[in-house]
């Protein structure tokens, strides 16, 4: 015969299932939140192994995101899914009743920032912002964020050193002391997504973070060369008493920025300029002409 239990215990079991209860989402409401963000990003520049992540996984991505980071204040080290504003439209719709209390956005490409600040801005959401940014260059909010999140470029050409360098404007942003996901290939086929996940994970360690936990093969992308390809999330946290560096410095290295963005791809490119302020919801007037009824008159 089962032994009663404890009104303690009892406590617990309830607040666990309010606490379960309370974090139930509309899976529709969510589909179609994710839909719009999806509409006002720009499309993605595969020279810099832009790829975006299939929209059901950024719904998925958006809530465990917003679950970890509640309450805290996250910095994005570049963002071309857009899964900060996913994060931060739930919430603000109360699709999620869990978030962030601020996200930042450091993109080297103009038209994702444009792209958030006016989400933001028409959507009324004061606790979302970003701003352009190049990996390379000093991290200008030391020690600002609790947290950061980066899904970089993958780094099958240079063994993952793309990936340590976005890990390490990540770490600095939190100053040494926070948490991180990192968004890394995952492929039990292929041999270079595990020298990549050794060669991060060894490099995070050097930079006094562990990893705390991993959600393997979880997303998928719209890959035309690899569409079987997944990713994982990678967690990382700050060992206590980690040591904390004085400033944030500048990437020059030549061998750390060789095959950067992919084979033969070293960075050339300081910003990804906009030419124009595009509506991404809509066609854009160079992808279509009109041809006219002809005139009776």
């Amino acid at each position: 015969m089962k032994s009663p239990e404890s009104p303690k215990s009892v406590g617990r079991q309830e607040s666990g299932a309010a606490r379960a209860e309370s974090r139930r989402v509309d899976l529709r409401k969510a589909i179609n939140a994710v839909s719009d963000v999806v509409q006002n990003r720009p499309r993605p520049l595969r020279v810099f192994d832009q790829i975006h992540m299939k929209t059901g996984d950024m719904v998925l991505q958006s809530e465990m995101i917003a679950d970890w980071a509640d309450g805290k204040r996250l910095a994005f080290i570049g963002d071309g899914d857009a899964i900060s504003v996913c994060v931060a439209y739930l919430h603000a719709r109360e699709v999620l009743t869990f978030g962030p209390s601020l996200i930042t956005v450091f993109d080297f490409d103009e038209r994702t920032v444009e792209a958030v600040k006016n989400f933001a801005d028409r959507e009324g959401i004061t606790k979302l912002d970003a701003q352009l940014y190049n990996v390379l260059d000093a991290f200008p909010e030391m020690g600002r964020f609790d947290c950061f999140y980066t899904n970089p470029p993958w780094g099958a050409s240079n063994n993952g050193e793309s990936v340590n360098v976005f890990v390490e404007r990540g770490i600095e942003a939190t100053g040494h002391m926070g948490e991180g996901v990192v968004v890394i290939a995952d492929d039990d086929e292929l041999d270079w997504p595990k020298q990549v996940l050794a060669n991060v994970q060894g490099f995070a360690a050097g930079h006094g973070f562990y990893v705390s936990r991993m959600q393997r093969k979880i997303h998928e992308y719209h890959l035309d060369d690899a569409p079987e390809l997944r990713s994982c999330n990678l967690y990382l946290a700050a060992l206590p008493d980690n040591r904390v560096p004085a400033s944030s410095v500048p990437i020059t290295d030549a061998q750390r920025l060789e095959n950067f963005y992919g084979l033969s791809q070293n960075p050339r490119v300081r910003y990804v300029l906009a030419r124009r302020r595009l509506d991404y919801g809509v066609a854009h007037e160079d992808e279509y002409e009109l041809e006219y009824l002809e005139d009776d008159d």
